[in-house]
């Protein structure tokens, strides 16, 4: 008996998150530091005309009461949706909290274009597409300070995905990003220390040489990292002279070129402005508030709400092109109303986030102390305020606080902690610093090995293991022992 074939169907639920247009805009508004604002806000209003610059001077109860009176046609939304006190009125971008007397006076600051800023200037040079250039600049902006891509490409699509609604495989990206690793200097962009040690070594011009480098950092990455030279040499059939001089050349690459390049454009010094300005009292007292004084007020088009209302009251008798003309007003409202909402939780995040931090290093505010510097990383502030840790990144990148002790990035506050075998939590910051002052002071003819040093820094109450010295030392990109007579 012949037996049909059955065609088997299946489902699968999928959960995927989507953002609305408001929200990508509040993601993108939250990026930007307080002079990109100000620019972004600008453009806002030449481009929209139902948002202006200005104080509401008048109440807007006449026309809310009016229009909640005319709720017959439902073919347009009431005037309600603009015109209440809570949404509409005026709104000035201004500093929520107010100092104790008057306004703090800025402290002069200096500071090198990060390596963003230069990447944004080298991304112009390319000719891109409107998509490639969406997916280099949040390649850009993912970067870590050292300039190295620390995110999977595969996460970065999800990011990209969920929070600016950008599609984008993978592929696309791994195209996006070699661009980026043909930017200057070499090795900016790299996944790991071995990629960014190979990009700069196919930057030089081919030899002999160069091949020795490529095959070192190719085919014997884990012996070069455990130094294993004898290996080396056996394995690629080196002569000794051949290898100390590749070794040397490789031991001039730069593993953060990301830190390299705020080095060679400090020459072009260029004025940071603070998106925060934190004050302590001789009390001990901490007063926060956002530097918004170049930030024009915003508020609805009063003649906007004066044609929305006419419109409104003679429903009955428009015509097509009156009702097209609605339309026209209502998006235009919508536009100008969302932006102001966008603003308005932008410094609402800002805000959280900035209190958190000042929170969890409340001791440093009041004494500027590097060393009183806590172990802190996004983890923490984001379950502090309740945001989510991608929105802690957001706020963190590119922006500045202004203290009673000097302009800081947020990003100095972040750093990981090193917890001891007595449970002691101490911050890896404090121990680079002190790891640094001992090799500064060593004798040059005979300078510490990384044995010597984690006895050193257990005598001075840090007991790590020579491993972590090590990394710690390379994370301050000083080299060996050998290499440092």
């Amino acid at each position: 008996m012949a037996q049909g074939s059955r065609q088997v169907q299946s489902q699968v639920q999928q959960q995927v998150q989507t953002l609305s247009p408001q929200q990508i805009l509040v993601v993108k508004l939250l990026e930007l530091p307080a002079v990109e604002l100000e620019d972004r806000v600008r453009a806002e209003l030449l481009e929209n005309p139902a948002l202006e610059e200005g104080k509401e001077e008048t109440t807007v109860d006449d026309l809310s009461e009016n229009a909640e009176n005319d709720q017959s046609d439902n073919e347009y939304d009431s005037l309600g949706d603009y015109l209440t006190e809570d949404d509409i009125p005026d709104y000035k971008l201004q500093e929520r909290n107010k100092s104790k007397g008057e306004q703090a006076e800025e402290i002069p600051f200096s500071d090198t274009t990060s390596f963003y800023e230069t990447l944004q200037e080298q991304l112009r040079e390319r000719n891109l597409t409107e998509h490639q250039q969406a997916l280099a600049e949040y390649l850009i902006g993912s970067l870590d300070d050292d300039g190295l891509l620390r995110k999977t490409l595969d996460s970065i699509s999800d990011e990209l995905a969920i929070y600016a609604g950008v599609d984008a495989k993978e592929q696309e990206l791994e195209e996006v990003l070699s661009i980026i690793q043909d930017f200057d200097p070499p090795g900016l962009g790299a996944r790991s220390l071995q990629e960014c040690l190979l990009i700069q070594i196919k930057r030089k011009e081919p030899s002999s040489l160069q091949q020795t480098e490529l095959n070192i950092i190719e085919k014997c990455y884990e012996e070069f990292t455990r130094k294993h030279w004898d290996k080396i040499i056996q394995r690629l059939n080196l002569s000794e002279e051949e290898f100390e001089a590749a070794i040397n050349e490789i031991t001039k690459l730069n593993p953060r070129p990301g830190s390299s390049l705020g080095e060679v454009i400090g020459r072009n010094m260029q004025q940071i402005v603070p998106d925060f300005i934190v004050e302590t009292f001789d009390d001990g007292s901490i007063v926060l508030s956002l530097n918004n004084k170049n930030m024009p007020e915003l508020r609805m088009s009063r003649e906007f709400n004066d044609m929305l209302q006419e419109h409104t009251y003679n429903k009955a008798n428009q015509t097509k092109e009156s009702k097209e003309a609605m339309l026209f007003l209502k998006q235009k409202m919508d536009a100008a109303q969302g932006f102001i909402d966008a603003i308005k939780q932008r410094q609402n995040t800002l805000q959280t986030t900035m209190e958190a931090i000042i929170d969890l290093q409340r001791p440093f505010f009041q004494e500027g102390d590097e060393s009183l510097l806590r172990p802190m990383i996004l983890k923490d502030v984001a379950e502090r305020t309740g945001l989510d840790i991608s929105t802690i990144s957001r706020v963190s990148n590119s922006k500045y606080v202004q203290t009673n002790f000097g302009i800081y990035s947020l990003k100095y506050f972040f750093s990981d902690g090193y917890t001891t075998e007595d449970g002691e939590e101490m911050s890896v910051r404090e121990i680079r610093r002190i790891l640094k002052e001992c090799i500064d002071s060593e004798n040059k003819k005979k300078p510490l090995t990384d044995d010597e040093l984690a006895d050193i820094l257990k005598e001075k109450g840090y007991p790590i293991a020579r491993r972590t010295v090590a990394k710690y030392r390379q994370q301050l990109n000083i080299p060996v022992a050998r290499l440092r007579k």
